[in-house]
């Protein structure tokens, strides 16, 4: 046996026992010789590449786009990314091989087959964005059973935006919402849908900060079967259409990518959409809330945020002011939420006088849902039936000296020498002085002490508190 022979046995033994797709090619790039896996790669068997030249394969799309190709014209090593026609991901690397006068003689180039990889990275993004869909429906559940169908308020800023929002509520104008977060835009947005004509039509919510650039335009807009590698082959509406006849909720819409601004606003221009990967386009007929923490107007004159796009949405502006700058919801936001999760966890919790008095001067950097949170967790986490400063997570020790001692305890009762229907008619006697001092009327001091009206009045002339 030759050399030769030897060498060829051995070049075609490499060949066929590669995992990668091996192509050598003459530097014309012309198909010299192919691994035996060919086949299952690109569709094609070594017959149907050896002899011609990769130039032809791209044309036909087997080597789409050819590496060979792109080393011949770039004159050194490249690595591209390719679609076979077996619907294959592969990652090809072309090598160029010079003569002692540096002319290119032969081109070897391995592709490697990422399909299982790049399926398991789709399918991850995918899982991915059903776990933010499922986080943000939980909370949306959760937020619904926290809170009552009447919005707490007391203060008159808000008291204004509440009949803002039932004058708007009739019209399909687009609204924006302005304000921090956790101020409660998406009530606002909620109470806007459920006082509207479409209230009995499907409420599409879409966080627009949580959703990956690289899936955004496929959950806003769909997609048609196979517009992409891992597409559901029934296709898939997306979150505009489903909002058809219904309200469009797009919250933290300043972190749209600028590429799909331009698409959202062609869709509010036409009232139509196009599917990823579609030919025909589908009316719609929704109307828009949007909703945001940052200043849109700097985004403008910064190019983040499309001029065009900001006054399609700035029909009619709402802003919606932090829980520092209306004090007097605070008290009432408090009770709201104590009760219902008094209800949830089936207690009895109260607040001290000096409890309140610190959360009335908090300045509630998280606003209503810091508040609600933490009044969820001092319900859970109290050791008494009274809550006091103490438990309060913001008083730091060094400041809980000179608060008020906490009252109603056995044993400063004990220590003040009182029987039991002495201590219960101090109590007693403590808490309506507390309801009348917050409250203007009975009326009001017996819902909040949960008593009748008449038992009010006949207690606050017993305890004589009335005649101070």
């Amino acid at each position: 046996m030759s050399d030769f022979e030897l060498l060829k046995i051995e070049l075609d033994g490499i060949l066929d026992a590669s995992n990668d797709n091996i192509v050598v090619t003459d530097g014309e790039g012309k198909v010299l010789r192919v691994s035996a896996n060919c086949l299952s790669i690109y569709g094609k068997t070594k017959e149907d590449l050896i002899g011609k030249t990769v130039f032809q394969l791209e044309k036909e799309y087997i080597f789409y786009p050819s590496v060979t190709a792109k080393v011949l014209r770039e004159r050194k090593e490249v690595q591209v990314m390719q679609k076979t026609p077996t619907n294959k991901v592969v990652m090809a690397t072309g090598i160029p091989l010079t003569n002692s006068s540096g002319k290119i003689v032969r081109i070897i180039s391995f592709s490697h087959d990422l399909t299982e990889i790049q399926q398991l990275r789709e399918d991850y993004e995918q899982l991915r964005i059903k776990m933010l869909r499922y986080e943000s429906e939980i909370e949306e559940l959760r937020e619904k059973e926290s809170k009552a169908d009447e919005i707490v308020t007391k203060s008159k800023t808000m008291q204004d935006i509440y009949h803002m929002v039932q004058r708007v509520a009739a019209s399909d104008a687009t609204v924006v919402l302005l304000g921090e977060s956790g101020v409660g835009k998406n009530v606002i947005a909620h109470m806007l849908h459920d006082k509207s004509q479409r209230k009995n039509q499907s409420f599409m919510e879409v966080n627009c900060g949580a959703i990956p650039d690289t899936l955004f335009e496929s959950e806003i807009f769909g997609y048609e079967p196979g517009a992409f590698t891992g597409a559901d082959k029934n296709g898939k509406p997306g979150m505009i259409e489903l909002a058809d006849r219904g309200t469009l909720f797009l919250d933290e819409i300043a972190e749209l990518p600028l590429a799909i601004q331009v698409k959202l606003l062609k869709v509010l221009q036409e009232k139509r959409i196009t599917r990823i990967g579609g030919s025909t386009g589908k009316d719609v007929d929704f109307r828009l809330i949007a909703a945001t923490n940052q200043n849109l107007e700097e985004m403008v004159s910064q190019g983040k945020f499309r001029k065009d796009l900001f006054y399609r949405l700035h029909v009619i502006p709402i802003i919606v002011p932090p829980l520092r700058e209306r004090k007097e919801d605070i008290y009432h936001f408090t009770q709201h939420y104590l009760a219902i999760f008094n209800h949830k966890y089936e207690t009895n919790k109260v607040l001290h006088p000096s409890t309140i008095a610190i959360l009335q001067n908090y300045d509630w950097p998280g606003n209503v849902r810091e508040l609600e949170n933490l009044m969820e967790r001092l319900v859970i986490t109290s050791t008494s039936n009274v809550i006091y400063p103490s438990n309060l997570p913001f008083v730091e020790e060094t400041d809980k000296v000179g608060l008020p001692a906490e009252e109603w305890t056995t044993e400063a009762f004990e220590q003040q020498g009182l029987t039991l229907q002495e201590a219960l008619r101090e109590v007693e006697k403590n808490w309506l002085k507390r309801a009348y001092r917050q409250y203007k009327t009975t009326y009001e001091m017996a819902k909040y002490l949960g008593l009748s009206q008449s038992t009010v009045v006949r207690r606050l002339k017993e305890y004589q508190i009335n005649s101070k």
